[in-house]
């Protein structure tokens, strides 16, 4: 699969877990392997586990984990689920 085309802005992306859950670890998984082959350097990817953090989703109105947050570049978007479905990710993560 090519690289999502490059662009000037760092991508910068929330992961919303529920600590070791099958999803939660999958998620992690998919995400991470999303970002080095398609984003390379170019991304943030800060992964948050809400049995530890339960305020830190409130303040992001999630209501379901896994959830991933791309917060820049603009506009904010989101995925739910576990990433399995690569294409579906990279089209969400390439929105504008």
């Amino acid at each position: 699969m090519r690289s999502v085309k490059k662009s000037k802005a760092r991508l910068s992306l929330r992961l919303y877990v529920a600590g070791h859950a099958p999803n939660s670890v999958r998620a992690i998984a998919n995400a991470r392997s999303i970002c080095n082959e398609h984003f390379a350097a170019h991304h943030d990817l800060e992964v948050v586990d809400l049995l530890e953090h339960p305020r830190r989703g409130l303040a992001d109105g999630i209501i379901v984990t896994p959830t991933l947050l791309k917060l820049t570049p603009p506009p904010v978007r989101r995925v739910i689920g576990n990433l399995s479905d690569t294409v579906q990710v990279l089209l969400v993560l390439a929105s504008k």
